[in-house]
């Protein structure tokens, strides 16, 4: 999968490089917004489909929005895919400590009450 996902990345990289597609090259966050809205309506419209094959597609055409973006923000100077995703894992490891940790959850109840409340607790750490 990482083999899988770094061709991704390199692909895009390429579309936007110098050799690369006119149109990539002049996309910005803002020109993308467009673009990932529409892709994003089409997932949701794929699962409210239950059509699972669309489903597949579309999450690929996010999923290229997002690395687009990514790219967009390397190129700025400001972060990197590899920081986004280092990002997440970090967030799901501290907002779920019922899995990670010493709490417990034994119901969805429970699991999203300690979210929130690993949550709020960021949140006031942010505006110190």
């Amino acid at each position: 999968m990482e083999k899988l996902f770094n061709e991704l990345v390199n692909t895009t990289k390429t579309l936007r490089g110098p050799d690369g597609c006119p149109w990539d090259k002049k996309q910005t966050h803002e020109s993308l917004i467009k673009c990932l809205r529409e892709e994003s309506e089409e997932v949701v419209k794929a699962i409210e489909n239950n059509d699972a094959e669309n489903l597949q597609e579309e999450l690929g055409d996010l999923l290229l929005n997002i690395v687009m973006q990514a790219n967009i923000a390397e190129e700025l100077g400001k972060f990197t895919i590899s920081d986004v995703i280092k990002g997440i894992n970090e967030k799901l490891i501290r907002r779920h400590p019922h899995v990670f940790g010493d709490k417990k959850a034994n119901t969805p109840e429970e699991s999203l009450a300690l979210w929130r409340s690993v949550k709020e607790q960021e949140k006031k750490l942010k505006n110190k």
